[in-house]
């Protein structure tokens, strides 16, 4: 019977430490862009950027958002079949954590939200995260190997990528492996692997369904950043995906400031300089890119409070897994 969400206990965003850190990233930052670039000449061009145009990628960012949401149900359907607006604040919320919270503590806030929201496991639900983080690592790559080919065409290239694609087939074999009778018994780490197996997609229809979805929300959001990163760093499209590519991937370093303030603009100015653009326009670029992530984040995570966050209890049994 799962647990009464009003006792789940609120997880721990972070230590003083991981503040601290997130702290002097974003003093680093604004001391930095001051005698660098200066911030009145680096915030210049919103003045001439369209409402309209912004108006039309941030449409495309909520877009993206919602698409997660999407995901998220379609990945445990049919377990929350009617949930749609509780499962859409849901993922708003972890996301605005997200890109909030310093060091990546925002992704403690799904787990614990699918237990408050829908009294969903713990383990169940940080397990399922790493499986759908692993997809977003898949396309990326797969993101990676199109800018590849934008810059140095080759047929290689769509080779490389359709066996990328094909690799996806191994999910539902790793899902099999959770029944292995290795990992039958009691103890804490038998426990976690087996749980973090089963979790994974094991229905080769979900997969590619979970897969398209996947595809949907990074095309959106990097047809987004790159659309905004242009008009302030005007360069080759594939330079512009890789400065992307690099801010999104930031998540990935052992350090990340708060608001993602330091580290999204160190990973995005690592990408865009070895491509031959300037340090300093990389960091202006860099720069308003993650001002327009914020407002959106900001934004979209005040709208989601308008959202219900009660399940209808009628629809919130636990059917049989069929991932």
């Amino acid at each position: 019977m799962p647990e009464n969400p009003d006792t789940a206990s609120r997880p721990r965003f972070g230590r003083l430490r991981d503040w601290a850190i997130g702290g002097s990233l974003l003093a680093g930052l604004v001391v930095a862009v001051q005698f660098t670039v200066g911030w009145g000449p680096l915030l210049a061009p919103w003045r001439d950027l369209s409402p309209w145009l912004l108006a039309w990628l941030f449409l495309l960012t909520a877009l993206s958002y919602a698409l997660r949401a999407v995901r998220v149900s379609d990945y445990f359907s049919p377990r929350f079949a009617g949930q749609f607006p509780v499962m859409l604040r849901l993922t708003i919320l972890h996301n605005t954590a997200n890109n909030l919270l310093p060091m990546r503590t925002g992704e403690l806030v799904f787990p614990w939200l699918m237990r408050r929201y829908f009294g969903h496991g713990l383990l169940d639900a940080a397990a399922s995260l790493v499986w759908i983080r692993l997809l977003d690592l898949h396309f990326l790559a797969l993101i990676a190997i199109l800018i590849l080919n934008l810059s140095h065409p080759s047929g290689w290239w769509w080779m490389l990528a359709a066996l990328w694609l094909a690799g996806l087939a191994i999910l539902a074999v790793i899902a099999g492996l959770g029944n292995a009778s290795i990992l039958v018994g009691e103890g804490r780490v038998r426990t976690i692997v087996r749980g973090v197996l089963l979790a994974a997609p094991r229905n080769p229809w979900l997969i590619a369904r979970v897969y398209f979805w996947t595809a949907w929300i990074w095309g959106l959001k990097f047809a987004a950043f790159t659309s905004l990163l242009k008009f302030f760093l005007p360069i080759d499209v594939w330079r512009l995906l890789a400065g992307v590519m690099g801010a999104e991937l930031s998540s990935v370093l052992p350090f990340h400031g708060i608001a993602g303030s330091g580290s999204y603009e160190l990973a995005a100015v690592a990408a865009l300089v070895p491509l031959g653009v300037d340090p300093k326009l990389a960091l202006a670029g860099a720069v308003n890119l993650h001002l327009f992530l914020l407002g959106s984040t900001l934004i979209l995570g005040g709208l989601a409070f308008l959202l219900p966050k009660t399940a209808n209890a009628a629809d919130n049994g636990f059917s049989h897994d069929v991932r």
